[in-house]
């Protein structure tokens, strides 16, 4: 047989089928991790839950039968963006589509899909193999939480599959931004508005004042930045004494960031100075920037299962982060690739058949293919 012919495609339908009718959003994983957990034993792995303080990670080990072979980190996420309640869908003869008010939840159920059977293929078959590590994780739609709270401590591999990337696949994701986030607090002096305003200093003007002035959208081919939420104010009647600004900036080059994020908060200084404003900004790294060599073993690796599946490799540089993120910036050279789902964060949100079953040959053979693979400089670099 070959290594296609031993994914059973009706069994991938159906697994991925009852994982997106399992209701999943960020911090609320514990259902479907513990559905995973029992397919993962089935596929003869060893399960760990991790608990942290918003939800859970599934950890899972799968014990090789090639001792010379690398150990590998195969990666994928639990939760989906809102709305999944009540989540309705069609499979047709192509593609499989929601047909309600929800998203499909492909984002990243396809690839949690994609992993399972190639597990269990790989059981089944008695395909020789390496040691391989799963790591299924939480909150990845709010921030990376889960991969940011995973024991890593419990990962022995230097190379990781992570399956969380739009489009056809194919794509391979070489570059992805810095992201820092940032929240401004503005604190002026309330005063009856219609009685005594002047005595009053408006948080929300000043706060839109430094919008206003403030860079913004597609600052360059790699940086962008966006203010996400502004609050405050307490009634018509009253001077807002304090008002709040929620923004972030991404971008590829760590010098950029930095002088795009003092343009930003010495602007938003100087207009609350003018006004007689208080003003403090807080700021957190959500995940750094990585960029793996186009002559990366590891990539080069891929690159060739990809072509050996009969799939051509396209790398990509991306604006948005992955759980791959965290792992570069671990010392693991993690490699997102695009596992089928397209038109994610919509009610449009669909997989075609062909891309469902090629994310998971494509998981299978690195799996079946990893013990010719022998590491090289090309490392991924922050």
């Amino acid at each position: 047989m070959t290594i296609e012919q031993y994914i059973n495609q009706k069994r991938l339908v159906e697994t991925f089928t009852e994982l997106i009718q399992i209701n999943s959003p960020s911090f609320k994983e514990r259902e479907i991790g513990d559905v995973l957990a029992k397919k993962l034993e089935s596929a003869g792995c060893r399960v760990e839950i991790q608990e942290y303080a918003g939800s859970i990670n599934v950890i899972a080990f799968k014990k090789g039968n090639s001792p010379e072979t690398l150990p590998l980190l195969l990666s994928g996420h639990m939760d989906t963006i809102e709305p999944t309640e009540g989540i309705a869908f069609s499979v047709g003869d192509e593609l499989i589509r929601t047909t309600g008010d929800t998203v499909l939840g492909a984002d990243d159920k396809s690839a949690l899909a994609q992993i399972i059977e190639a597990l269990t293929a790989l059981e089944q078959n008695r395909i020789p193999h390496g040691d391989i590590e799963i790591a299924f994780t939480s909150g990845e739609e709010k921030g990376l939480f889960g991969v940011r709270n995973l024991d890593l401590s419990r990962l022995r591999s230097r190379h990781a599959l992570v399956l969380d990337s739009s489009g056809a696949v194919g794509k391979l994701v070489i570059a992805a931004p810095t992201h820092i986030s940032y929240e401004m607090r503005i604190t002026g002096r309330s005063a009856h508005a219609g009685i005594e305003p002047e005595k009053g200093i408006n948080a929300i003007r000043v706060a839109a004042e430094i919008i206003a002035a403030v860079p913004d959208g597609r600052i360059d081919a790699g940086t962008t930045a966006n203010i996400g939420m502004i609050k405050g104010g307490t009634a018509t009647n009253v001077v807002p004494k304090e008002a709040f600004i929620n923004g972030e900036i991404r971008g590829h080059s760590a010098g950029t960031i930095e002088c795009i994020k003092q343009n930003i908060f010495g602007t938003a200084r100087m207009a609350a100075e003018k006004s007689r404003a208080r003003i403090t900004i807080s700021e957190n790294e959500e995940y750094r920037a990585f960029r793996i060599d186009k002559d990366n073993s590891f990539l080069n690796f891929l690159s060739g299962i990809f072509k050996r599946c009969g799939i051509e490799p396209a790398y990509t540089v991306t604006g948005g982060g992955s759980d791959a993120n965290i792992f570069n910036q671990h010392g693991i050279t993690a490699v997102n690739i695009s596992n089928g789902m397209q038109k994610v964060h919509s009610t449009d949100e669909h997989i075609y058949l062909k891309d469902l079953h090629n994310g998971c040959l494509v998981v299978l053979r690195t799996i079946a293919e990893f013990g010719g693979f022998s590491p090289c400089p090309g490392m991924s670099r922050p």
